[in-house]
């Protein structure tokens, strides 16, 4: 079916599923109607249905969430006589709206999510479309550029074809001549540093007077400086693998209107609320639920907007919109909005192609979420794509979708202090039996869980949503209030990556958790010791002390979140299983195999040696000799410490530092 069809089926059924949510039933006939929707929902889950069953599925779940919503709102809400308990129970209804609101949006952008063939690339490598790769930089080290450099100079692609950028925003004129003698000296350092570096790599330099419009305004400068028909952007520390040109850029040749190819971001190293809670290798990244599902379903209405790196762009399309936009700080879903209202299309090719780094504190962490949170709704307030014209409906509704969400921390916030309300002050804001609370409100649950497990299933736990929300939501509260009172006010701030953190400590973010849990603690103590003093003859006080233990544990959670673990090095490890030799000193050799690699040392296994000759001691220096395949008489050479040992004879692991890596030696690593 056209994505049109499709389009104004949903729109049918949902008037429909509106109609009948809003027809007066019984509560035995509520609880009836209910348990069989949830009924219908396990069975399509459990039996992996797909197809039309998708449909059907969130139809049921519809219906029980649109009855909820009815209910609540004829029958919950405390009257206008009572201004405290109507005001404050419109708002905590008013929550709900939106969350139920942004639940049904996901319903519809995710209805029929698209699986992407390959496109290979056709014709003569002579004619394939030329490509500049901008890796736009502020203030990351030689570590973290060089990698990304090194990888995007071996990119599987015609060498006449391929021209490899660093757009170095940390050595400006205007930087190289700050009033500040420490920092002009630093910035003149760095430049002369990335021109040496990309001199010996082959990678063409490039920087400007004035750090104007941030990353935009950076690519912008680009742009008359180079001249090939596609664009690839990286960031400063996402790392390509060889084969990303010839899986993205085939789709270009498909369709001549194709002005996007965007690809997932892959990270090797978890962010803090993964690293803190230890969860990294057990519990599935946040970024997954977006980039597994989300941007597929987007794709199936073409809506798959620019997520700023892993993304190949067409020159001739940004040069009609007049570059990169830049007039919020999330450049990247602004350009895309301003191109797909003017026609052009967009494709998701769901194939993890980039190693990138996530914020390794806290604060670093916010400082990006902030960005983000503070950019789309810049982009909700000054483009209005719900009224944009040149999109289609379904496209407005995504690009309306997205940046609402970002309002979350409001709903989070009026959900984690309604229950006070009621314990401390009896303000009745939620009027409902025990009765009613199951009829209604413990289904509308279930179907709520049940819907994000079939829709998310591998990629999001129960529950994760609600910790990323709250932790985010102390803080980002007042990002969204500093752009809804001056939505040109913010300015765009880098990530910081490639952090350490010694020793363990609280993030400075944390006092807020702390005051917030105080909160939540007494408001569970109290409602805990009023129902042992009145008993249990109040069956709204039962409903909110379990809603109160809830959010409890939901900030205690956060306490966890908060408490930053030691992260000593510096380069993230990846997992590798290439054949390698050690050269010692002494002229005998180890045969070895690289556990892991970074562009900080490795970790390598002894398989075989002249153990006779003695063990391998930590503070030597040596020479690893990593090979290209196994049966290879010579590979790449490193020059290398000796950091750590464990174990004895061909049971050894050693911990490795390279030495002083060239431009060559990064290019042969990011081969490994």
């Amino acid at each position: 079916m056209g994505r049109r069809t499709v389009f104004w089926g949903w729109a049918v059924l949902l008037t429909l599923t509106v109609i009948f949510a809003s027809q007066p039933v019984g509560l035995e006939a509520q609880f009836s109607f209910a348990l069989l929707a949830i009924m219908g929902m396990c069975a399509i889950k459990w039996l992996g249905l797909r197809g039309i069953w998708m449909h059907v599925f969130m139809t049921l779940a519809a219906a029980i969430v649109l009855r909820y919503m009815y209910w609540r709102a004829t029958s919950t809400i405390p009257p206008v006589s009572e201004p405290l308990n109507f005001t404050f129970g419109s708002l905590l209804f008013a929550a709900e709206i939106y969350s139920v609101g942004m639940l049904v949006l996901s319903f519809f952008i995710v209805s029929d999510p698209i699986a992407r063939d390959e496109a290979p690339l056709t014709g003569d490598e002579r004619d394939w479309p030329s490509v500049d790769v901008f890796v736009p930089s502020y203030n990351e080290d030689l570590d973290i550029v060089g990698q990304t450099h090194a990888a995007a100079r071996n990119l599987d692609y015609p060498a006449d074809r391929l021209t490899v950028w660093l757009l170095d925003d940390g050595g400006t004129d205007q930087k190289c001549h700050d009033s500040d003698p420490v920092k002009a000296r630093e910035a003149g350092e760095r430049r002369a540093t990335m021109q040496r570096f990309c001199a010996d790599l082959g990678v063409r330099y490039l920087t400007r007077a004035r750090n104007e419009h941030a990353k935009a305004g950076n690519m912008n400068h680009a742009l008359p400086h180079s001249s090939s028909d596609l664009i690839l952007v990286l960031d400063a520390d996402h790392v390509p693998t060889r084969d990303f040109l010839k899986r993205t850029v085939g789709h270009f040749q498909r369709d001549p209107r194709l002005f996007l190819v965007q690809t997932p971001h892959f990270f090797v190293n978890p962010d803090p609320v993964e690293r803190n809670l230890e969860t990294f290798h057990h519990m599935p990244s946040e970024n997954e639920q977006f980039y597994s599902v989300m941007q597929r379903g987007l794709d199936k209405w073409n809506g798959t907007f620019f997520c700023g790196s892993a993304a190949i762009l067409r020159r001739e399309a940004l040069l009609e919109a007049g570059g990169f936009s830049g007039e919020s700080i999330t450049e990247d879903c602004e350009t895309a909005l301003e191109l797909h209202s003017r026609g052009w299309n967009s494709v998701y090719v769901d194939r993890a192609m980039i190693a990138g780094l996530q914020p390794e504190s806290f604060e670093s962490f916010i400082g990006q979420r902030s960005r983000w949170c503070q950019g789309m709704l810049q982009i909700l307030l000054l483009k209005r794509p719900m009224f944009r014209r040149g999109l289609t409906p379904a496209q407005r509704l995504a690009y309306t979708s997205t940046p609402l969400f970002w309002l979350f921390p409001i709903s989070r916030l009026i959900f984690m202090t309604a229950p006070a309300l009621y314990v401390f002050c009896d303000l009745q804001i939620y009027n409902a039996s025990l009765r009613e609370f199951f009829a209604y409100t413990m289904f509308f649950l279930i179907s709520n869980v049940l819907a994000q497990n079939l829709i998310y299933g591998r990629v999001r736990w129960p529950w994760v949503s609600e910790v990323y929300e709250y932790v985010q939501s102390l803080h980002l509260t007042g990002a969204i209030a500093s752009v809804l009172l001056n939505p040109r006010k913010p300015s765009f701030k880098v990530t910081a990556k490639g952090q350490t953190l010694e020793h363990g400590h609280l993030s400075p973010l944390a006092w807020p958790f702390f005051i917030s849990f105080a909160g939540l603690a007494a408001t569970t103590g109290f409602a805990l010791w009023r129902i042992f003093v009145e008993g249990v003859a109040d069956e709204l006080l039962l409903i909110v002390t379990a809603w109160s233990i809830f959010n409890l544990v939901i900030g205690g959670i956060a306490l966890g979140v908060v408490t930053e673990r030691p992260e000593r090095r510096r380069h993230p490890r990846v997992a590798t299983n290439a054949p390698a030799r050690l050269h010692l000193a002494d002229g005998t050799s180890r045969e070895a195999r690289l556990l892991d690699c970074s562009s900080g040392g490795t970790q390598v296994a002894i398989v075989g040696g002249p153990v006779a000759a003695g063990p391998v001691t930590s503070g030597q220096r040596a020479r690893l000799e990593v090979l290209a395949k196994p049966d290879a008489t010579s590979g790449y050479y490193f020059d290398v410490d000796i950091r750590s040992t464990r174990g004895l004879g061909n049971n050894t692991r050693l911990g490795l530092a390279f030495d002083d890596l060239s431009a060559t030696d990064r290019r042969a690593l990011a081969t490994i």
